[in-house]
């Protein structure tokens, strides 16, 4: 758990090393990010910032952390803490709205989901949207900080305007899921989901009390998006909230519809389909196809197990599927494939912005 720690403190350092604590916090105010057109840098002693780190909730095994008999705690409800961004010059910088905090979900025995929610830059009436990383297990940081949210990190850890946000055509909402996942942690090894059923009720849950807490945003157009294992996770939250809205479950979410970016959705059909894609493309030949699809019935026996048996079958089934993948990579000299027509924001900002003002204003034709 020391070694876990110290990771943390110092990944988290690396993103709230430029934060600087406003002097008050309740258990439900908004959290306000004041950011900068160019950059975000400040200097912050190392001592302050791990003390800020430290207050915002983001250690299970510190004691401050276990607030279940904390008088007054309800299971359920959001707890969010101010902070501020300053400019390097000191000087305080525009304020457009920006929360993050912790969601205690309440049908875990002490699960907490960590989130960032930034307001559009353009318009409150814009489409809310939440973007889920994949992995299974990736942080939404990543796509905050390096593909789609509203700052850039930059290598000397300064924050710099991303001119492709996603914020300037929606309300978006990071969420770290499941439970495990970058800041989102629990105490107790039963509250990690194995399984689509569970992901989903979870961000079900935590979506009927965001939009409690937000009620201004509730009537918005509501858009599921995401990448790579989060293929998964999309068409389950989707089933979920259309699920909750027929039965008129809590408060009704406007759902428009949803967008999988370089998914992995259904690994028994897209495995098998990797050769032929990388001949089309001209990445390998007929004979090289020949030979790596013998790979193929392996994979699939795994696949069929680890949907059956789950544990450590969903492991090795991962390892000789993944064979396939790494047999076209070692041919092709390790082709960057992120450019070879998937739509990233990563690589393609510009057009993955476009795409999503397109689709969210019904004008994609799809």
């Amino acid at each position: 758990m020391a070694s876990l720690s110290l990771i943390k403190i110092s990944f988290a350092l690396s993103l709230f090393f430029f934060l600087l604590p406003s002097s008050s916090s309740s258990r439900l105010p908004f959290t306000t990010i004041k950011n900068h057109q160019q950059s975000l840098t400040t200097s912050y002693p190392q001592s302050q910032a791990e003390k800020l780190i430290r207050s915002f909730n983001l250690f299970p095994e510190d004691l401050v952390n276990i607030i279940d008999n904390e008088p007054g705690f309800t299971p359920g409800t959001l707890v969010e803490k101010n902070f501020s961004f300053l400019a390097a010059s000191g000087s305080s910088v525009e304020d457009l709205g920006h929360h993050a905090g912790y969601y205690s979900l309440p049908h875990t025995k002490a699960a907490r989901m960590f989130y960032y929610f930034f307001e559009s830059r353009t318009s409150k009436d814009d489409p809310v949207v939440i973007w889920l990383t994949g992995g299974p297990g990736c942080s939404s940081a990543i796509a905050l900080f390096y593909e789609n949210g509203p700052f850039k990190l930059t290598k000397n850890l300064s924050l710099v305007w991303n001119e492709y946000g996603w914020d300037k055509a929606s309300n978006i909402i990071f969420v770290d899921q499941p439970i495990g996942t970058g800041f989102s942690y629990s105490s107790d090894d039963d509250d990690i989901r194995t399984d689509e059923t569970g992901v989903s009720n979870d961000l079900y849950d935590f979506l009927q009390a965001f939009f409690k807490e937000h009620p201004q945003f509730s009537k918005n157009d509501f858009f599921i998006t995401g990448e790579s294992y989060a293929g998964h996770y999309i068409p389950a939250l989707a089933s979920r909230v259309h699920k909750g809205n027929k039965a008129k479950e809590g408060i009704p979410i406007n759902l428009k519809g949803f967008a999988i970016g370089n998914g992995l959705t259904n690994p028994g059909v897209q495995y098998p389909a990797y050769t032929d894609y990388a001949v089309d493309k001209g990445l390998i030949t007929k004979e090289d196809q020949v030979s790596i699809n013998r790979l193929i019935p392996d994979c699939e026996q795994g696949i069929k197990e680890c949907e059956t048996d789950g544990g450590d079958t969903c492991s090795l089934a991962y390892s000789t599927c993944q064979n396939i993948f790494e047999s076209i990579l070692s041919i092709t000299g390790n082709i960057n494939i992120f450019k070879a027509g998937h739509m990233v924001p990563m690589d393609q900002p510009k057009a993955a912005l476009q795409m999503l003002k397109s689709w969210t204003r019904g004008k994609l034709g799809a």
